[in-house]
C-alpha cells in the first residue's frame, strides 16, 4: 500500500470521527405532544365498562339484602307426609367373634431336575427346587425345606414333601 493511499485512510477516518462526535453533541428533538384522540370504538367501550360497573354494583346491593331460603322438610321424591322422626332404639351390640386368620399360601415351589449319585455303591438322589424369589434349593431325603416342609422321598421324576404343621404331603413333579 503506498504513503498516499494510507494518508487518504487515516484522513476519512479522522472526517468520520469528527462528524460523529459533532452529531452526539446535538440535543435530540423531541416531537410535540399531539392531542390524544380516541376513535368512536374506544369512546361506545368506555360506556359500555361504566354502564357494567353500575349494573354490578346495583346487583350487589340487591343481593345483599335477599331473603336466605328456607330449609324446608319435603321429599320431593315421595308422595307420603313426612312422618314424623322418632329417636330410635338403643339395641345392645351382638357380641362379634374375631374371624378366623386365613391359612398362609402355599409357597410356589417348582422342581427343575433330580440328578443321581451312585458311587458310593447306593443310589442318591438331589432334588433341585426353584424357590421364592428364584432362589436354588438342592436337597436330599431328610432335609429341611424353608423351616415348613420335610422331604420325604425324592424319585426319578418326583418329590415329596410333608407340611410339619398340619402334616399334609405335597407332591412336586417334573414338567
Amino acid at each position: 500500500m503506498s504513503a498516499s493511499r494510507v494518508a487518504a485512510w487515516i484522513g476519512f477516518t479522522g472526517l468520520l470521527g469528527a462528524w460523529l462526535a459533532s452529531a452526539a453533541g446535538l440535543p435530540r428533538s423531541t416531537p410535540s405532544p399531539r392531542p390524544a384522540q380516541r376513535s368512536a370504538d374506544a369512546v361506545i367501550l368506555d360506556g359500555l365498562a361504566s354502564d357494567v360497573q353500575s349494573q354490578t354494583v346495583r346487583l350487589r346491593t340487591r343481593l345483599a339484602s335477599a331473603p336466605a331460603p328456607a330449609t324446608t322438610t319435603r321429599n320431593p321424591f315421595s308422595f307420603s307426609v313426612p312422618a314424623i322422626v322418632r329417636a330410635p332404639r338403643v339395641a345392645p351390640a351382638p357380641v362379634v367373634q374375631a374371624p378366623e386368620p386365613l391359612p398362609e399360601p402355599e409357597p410356589h415351589l417348582e422342581l427343575i431336575g433330580v440328578a443321581a449319585d451312585s458311587g458310593t455303591g447306593t443310589l442318591i438322589r438331589t432334588a433341585m427346587i426353584s424357590g421364592p424369589a428364584n432362589e436354588l434349593m438342592m436337597v436330599t431325603p431328610g432335609q429341611r425345606i424353608l423351616g415348613i416342609y420335610d422331604v420325604v422321598t425324592v424319585g426319578a421324576d418326583a418329590i415329596e414333601l410333608k407340611h410339619l404343621a398340619s402334616g399334609a404331603v405335597r407332591r412336586l413333579a417334573l414338567r
